[in-house]
């Protein structure tokens, strides 16, 4: 489990690349620091698991499964990624629940300057743009981030100056690829109340929530 709040920006050191699959080594300066074998590690929002490391990089493989349904696929030697380690179940807890389960891709279809802020524009699958609403959670290339514009399949977050200096997605532009995932409450909820409408079982009903009073009368 991740939070989205991004420890470091890498650099992919070396890459071997199969037919499906590809192999990475990652250089890094701080995050080896209580690394072991076998830790999960959020790479652009994906999660792996570390196959070998040294005191400045670490390996990990990518399967035929992340290969064809994440954005790690574009990325080259020398490309930076962000990172983050697994979350400390007694540490602080910023950002969101982010498990590493990318759902699906976005693509950037505008980016704009606002005063100290870069808004980008994301446009997402009709399926992923049912899990988005106004000031809920999105991870972007790992990132936790809040949505603050819905219009159609597209959804609008801003980067406040440290996130623009601690990840890279001030390296992304309009038509660039993306690692999104939605927010696992969202899902969950959705999951429920799917069920229950479909008669697939004991699920949630839009009548319970309101009755709970967490949706209007």
């Amino acid at each position: 489990m991740f939070t989205g709040i991004i420890e470091e920006v890498g650099t992919i050191k070396q890459m071997k690349q199969g037919a499906e699959s590809l192999e990475l080594t990652i250089e890094v300066k701080k995050i080896t620091d209580d690394m072991q074998l076998g830790d999960s590690i959020s790479v652009n929002g994906v999660c792996l698991t570390v196959t070998d490391f040294t005191d400045t990089t670490f390996d990990t493989d990518i399967m035929p499964e992340t290969f064809h349904h994440t954005a790690l696929k574009t990325l080259s030697k020398g490309s930076k990624v962000n990172l983050e380690r697994a979350m400390h179940a007694n540490g602080r807890f910023g950002g969101h629940f982010v498990s590493g389960h990318v759902d699906g891709l976005g693509n950037i279809v505008k980016r704009e300057t606002v005063d100290n802020a870069e808004y980008f524009h994301i446009e997402v699958s009709e399926e992923l743009s049912k899990y988005m609403m106004m000031k809920g959670s999105v991870s972007v290339d790992g990132t936790s981030l809040t949505i603050f514009g819905l219009e159609n399949n597209q959804f609008t977050i801003s980067l406040i100056p440290h996130t623009q200096d601690a990840t890279i997605l001030t390296s992304k532009y309009a038509g660039d690829e993306v690692n999104i995932e939605c927010d696992m409450l969202l899902k969950y909820v959705h999951q429920l109340i799917k069920s229950d409408s479909d008669g697939e079982g004991d699920g949630l009903s839009l009548d319970q929530i309101r009755r709970a009073g967490f949706m209007g009368q």
